[in-house]
């Protein structure tokens, strides 16, 4: 009985593309940034390969590492989470998805409001933070919405539980996303819950996005043809708007989705676990927490070991990122950088170095190698596959 588990490090790059500047992201390294902080320990990562990646700079490789690895190169054109998770299944996007520096046409801004009934506030690019801090106290007070983006393709809503309930909040994103197509299609609608008082506002777990249909397959659509189970943790549900799921769950942050693996590797399945462990990116790359970054890649590693011990002698565990997010840059948002891949299991060599790939899409041709299917996707199987 094979199985795969996939597991995304939301954000977790290790060094600048060449082709960064042209993203703002020059001398980005998302590993190396967070290797310095005292709080970071990666030792199952580091018997995996992770430091014998090509081009990384930080810790010590191993002698013989237990894993095979390799630098994976974002072959699309973006920098964002749908992005990078629709190639890492074999979509490749050639086109960016639309961004809104100076916020969104007055015209879908109208047509939202006509729809929902409601007013919005902000409509700029703003940290998620910051928004509910500047705006929280006026919406409470007139119940408008607070509308804002980021240098990613977003449409952010956030509203008060106690002003709009969480369930209304995430009908207005499917309004949202319902409008939000064509020349203003963005990558995800994201319904931002908060709590608390003025002065004191804080975000809820209850956080939702909706992103777009994938306009193609995925080697989730294939595995779920083949009749292999595909079980997303995390967001990958939402990131690929439930297409070629078969199961699904969503988490609260890194500690759930790392307990959900865990009870999926006590599970009789055959296929792929889908894993997203939004955390580095949501919490931490984004607020330029450099310690907490650090701490949760050592939280991670250190519930590693017990998701090695786990494994069944046909499983293979795959562990990489979507982009980067490198906390101690002045950017507070993604990063356009290599992303590693650590692949481990009694059917995969140790030690080998697969040097730099071209595309994220090598992760799901192999994925579809090993279960046998011919990939129908972009991307070209690892050697061991």
């Amino acid at each position: 009985m094979k199985r795969v588990f996939l597991i995304v490090l939301d954000s977790f790059g290790i060094g600048e593309m060449p082709d960064a500047a042209a993203y703002g992201d020059a001398g980005s390294n998302t590993l190396r940034t967070v290797a310095d902080s005292p709080e970071f320990s990666m030792p199952n990562m580091a018997k995996l390969g992770l430091f014998n990646i090509d081009g990384v700079t930080a810790g010590e490789p191993e002698a013989e590492p237990w894993g095979s690895f390799a630098r994976m190169t974002e072959f699309s054109r973006g920098k964002d989470t749908t992005t990078g998770h629709w190639e890492i299944a074999g979509l490749i996007s050639t086109k960016p998805m639309p961004v809104f520096p100076e916020g969104f046409p007055a015209e879908v801004i109208r047509a939202f409001e006509e729809k929902t009934g409601r007013k919005v506030l902000c409509n700029r690019p703003y940290s998620g933070t910051e928004v509910i801090k500047d705006y929280g106290e006026e919406h409470m007070r007139t119940g408008s919405l607070i509308v804002y983006t980021s240098a990613d393709s977003v449409f952010q809503i956030a509203a008060h539980e106690e002003v709009v309930p969480v369930e209304e909040l995430y009908r207005y994103c499917e309004i949202a996303r319902k409008l939000l197509v064509g020349d203003v299609g963005v990558g995800r609608v994201i319904a931002r819950p908060f709590t608390g008082e003025p002065g004191n506002f804080t975000r809820t777990s209850r956080r939702h996005d909706y992103s777009l249909l994938p306009p193609e397959d995925t080697m989730l659509d294939q595995l779920k043809a083949a009749g292999y189970a595909v079980i997303g943790v995390g967001k990958i549900n939402d990131i690929f708007a439930g297409k070629g799921i078969t199961e699904f769950v969503r988490t609260s942050g890194n500690a759930e989705g790392i307990a959900r693996t865990l009870e999926y590797l006590d599970r009789d399945f055959e296929g792929l676990c889908f894993v997203n462990l939004v955390d580095f990116d949501m919490l931490y790359g984004h607020r330029n927490d450099v310690e907490g970054y650090a701490r949760a890649l050592t939280y991670f590693d250190r519930h590693l070991s017990q998701i090695l011990k786990k494994l069944r002698p046909e499983d293979v565990l795959m562990i990489t990122a979507d982009h980067g997010c490198d906390p101690g840059t002045p950017s507070t948002d993604h990063s356009r950088e290599y992303t590693p891949l650590t692949v481990y299991g009694d059917p995969v060599p140790s030690g080998q170095n697969w040097g730099t790939r071209s595309s994220f899409a090598d992760i799901g041709a192999s994925v579809l190698a090993y279960f046998g299917v011919e990939p129908k996707i972009s991307g070209t199987p690892l050697p061991a596959f």
